[in-house]
């Protein structure tokens, strides 16, 4: 199982989420957080906006959905059709257990 963890602009979650959902993804936790990338931030007039505010999509899927799911992420999370700086990020790391609180079953 891998863990996807993707930082996208909030205009474009909802959309993604949904289309996530349409693709037989629809389990997603969403946090709101802010960060900067290697742009260190957006400068207006004199003021450097250094933290901007994103939304992280985390999600544990089936190594087989990876290419599925990391494909929906990058079509509908693109801002334009070349896509732009701040359109966010994606990152994959291995899951070793997963255990249901509830019941105390792993999976």
């Amino acid at each position: 199982m891998l863990m996807i963890r993707s930082i996208v602009r909030p205009e474009k979650s909802n959309e993604l989420l949904y289309e996530l959902n349409s693709a037989g993804f629809p389990a997603v936790t969403k946090i709101d957080v802010v960060g900067r990338g290697k742009q260190k931030g957006v400068k207006v007039g004199d003021i450097v906006y250094d933290e901007i505010p994103k939304e992280m999509l985390l999600m544990v899927v089936r190594d087989e959905d990876k290419e599925d799911v990391i494909s929906t992420i990058l079509k509908y999370a693109k801002t334009g059709e070349k896509g732009n700086y701040g359109d966010g990020k994606i990152f994959i790391s291995s899951v070793e257990e997963v255990y249901t609180i509830s019941s105390g079953n792993k999976e």
